[in-house]
């Protein structure tokens, strides 16, 4: 049995090139039109604020106090009512439906 050994012969540059310009297509137009797109893209985006919106709607401890005393005093400043009250201006501030 005979064996054949082939030796394969490097294309070179000029010649890859030439025949993807006769195939109508040429490296850089390649690897440069879909970065050009993206960048493209990534520009149209708007960058999303970050908003802390447990910060906005968690009323602070002065506010509930402050709203909690006000209810007392329409109450005639009786006594036995704090808890409620205090509930009561936490679920105002927060919007809770009761």
């Amino acid at each position: 049995m005979a064996t054949e050994t082939v030796k394969k012969t490097k294309t070179s540059a000029k010649s890859k090139s030439a025949v993807k310009a006769q195939a109508g297509e040429t490296e850089g137009a390649v690897k440069a039109a879909p970065a050009v797109a993206e960048k493209k893209a990534v520009k149209s985006i708007p960058k999303a604020k970050t908003v802390d919106v447990a910060a906005k709607i968690t009323p602070t401890h002065a506010e509930i106090a402050q709203l909690a005393e006000r209810y007392w005093a329409e109450r005639g400043w009786q006594d036995g009512y704090a808890e409620q009250d205090w509930l009561r201006a936490e679920r105002e501030l927060l919007g809770v439906a009761s």
